[in-house]
């Protein structure tokens, strides 16, 4: 139980100063004690404090620990883990000390000296200087509220709170706090806010890329648009995973914008895609051209035999051919080009096979994607549903047949 006593003392300049001290026991025998102004406060707090100590909710050293000290210490902790190779990468720290810095615990200094980026949205409301003692589940929802008022996207703030939720597990682990206040935290944008449709490129397009592409450049193309594969797993991707008997490749292995090489994002990234004959006579020929043509050597190399770096490639060498396409005469007013990502190919890929009447699940397993929510949810406007329009019809024809008079 926790107890509440009245204290008076007399300051240097002689005034009565009256304070309410709140003394309590934890659940290891140590007492300590806290104190407020008012006796409402005192109060307010014990029944917090005796509510905490019976559910084994209350942690000692969660009042006098910082959120941004402990952002640094889960920071150190994935550095660790990162050095040690125990699925962590350079990227992901990158991606978690933006959200930390940026957002949960804004430090304006760390961007001085620099550009301004201008996909940064500006946010002065962090919570960083709060102890975890004082983090709720209101104060983290107050917080998700004050990023979307912000500007920050609905997708930003769900990785900012995932992120929050990861440092407030560590802290768990380490016995500085007994739950999560960030379990549970739905992030719900307006209607317009929701992902959109995927609209693959049209098939016009992409076969005026391939026309004007170099030889070595239209292998890549094509292989990508057929396979739909990742930019990080195209540029992982080693001869030994080609079997060129069987016309197929098969997808373990991905690299970072850093250069660092690791298994697939998921369990589900590993798999074998078949390979139409095309694909497989480009692929034959590039290996006979390439001087990288032994197992271990990158199929898709730079100059040096070493992992492409992608956005260079994107920059000097892909976005390059839609200015060809409209040197070529191969677009006009009529049909101007369509410009789209690198990424965009793996929708196309993706497209021609559901175009093709492959069932979902082939499709999720070709894709990658870790559950057949997601492949339904991406691209499941583009199946086709010829079913549901009998039904209808069937319906309507009840509905709405002509009365014999």
């Amino acid at each position: 139980m926790a107890s509440i006593r009245k204290r008076q003392w007399r300051n240097a300049d002689g005034q009565v100063t009256t304070a309410w001290s709140v003394t309590f026991v934890d659940r290891h025998g140590k007492r300590e004690r806290k104190q407020f102004q008012t006796k409402k406060e005192a109060d307010a707090f014990r029944v917090e404090i005796e509510g905490q100590i019976h559910s084994g909710a209350y942690r000692s050293g969660a009042r006098n620990t910082r959120l941004q000290i402990t952002c640094e210490q889960y920071l150190a902790y994935c550095e660790e883990r990162m050095e040690r190779g125990e699925r962590m990468t350079r990227h992901n720290l990158a991606v978690y000390e933006g959200h930390i810095w940026n957002y949960i615990c804004r430090d304006p200094e760390r961007h001085e000296g620099r550009g301004a980026n201008p996909r940064l949205v500006a946010f002065t409301d962090g919570i960083g200087d709060l102890s975890l003692g004082d983090l709720t589940t209101g104060t983290v929802i107050e917080f998700r509220d004050n990023l979307r008022a912000a500007g920050v996207s609905v997708t930003t703030t769900r990785r900012i709170i995932t992120t929050l939720h990861g440092v407030l597990q560590f802290a768990i682990e380490r016995d500085l706090i007994a739950f999560n206040p960030a379990r549970g935290i739905k992030v719900i944008g307006r209607r317009d806010e929701a992902s959109r449709k995927i609209v693959p490129p049209p098939k016009e397009t992409l076969k005026a890329l391939i026309e004007v592409a170099d030889k070595d450049i239209r292998v890549k193309l094509a292989f990508a648009s057929a396979t739909g594969v990742r930019a990080g797993e195209l540029n992982a991707l080693r001869w030994r995973h080609v079997d060129f008997t069987k016309g197929e490749v098969t997808i373990e292995t991905r690299v970072d914008a850093y250069g660092d090489e690791d298994v697939t994002k998921t369990t589900a990234g590993m798999r074998t895609i078949p390979l139409g004959r095309t694909v497989v006579q480009l692929l034959m020929e590039w290996k006979l051209r390439t001087k990288f043509s032994q197992k271990g050597d990158l199929v898709f190399p730079n100059r040096k035999g070493n992992f492409t770096c992608h956005d260079n490639f994107v920059k000097r060498q892909w976005y390059p051919l839609f200015e060809k396409i409209e040197e070529a005469g191969l677009s006009d007013e009529a049909s101007p080009t369509v410009r789209f990502n690198w990424h965009s190919l793996r929708h196309f890929a993706i497209s021609t096979w559901i175009e093709a009447d492959l069932p979902p699940k082939t499709v999720q397993t070709f894709a990658g994607h870790s559950s057949l929510q997601v492949t339904m949810d991406r691209y499941g406007h583009l199946f086709k549903s010829d079913e549901n329009a009998k039904v209808m019809d069937a319906i309507a024809g009840d509905l709405f047949a002509p009365v014999a008079e």
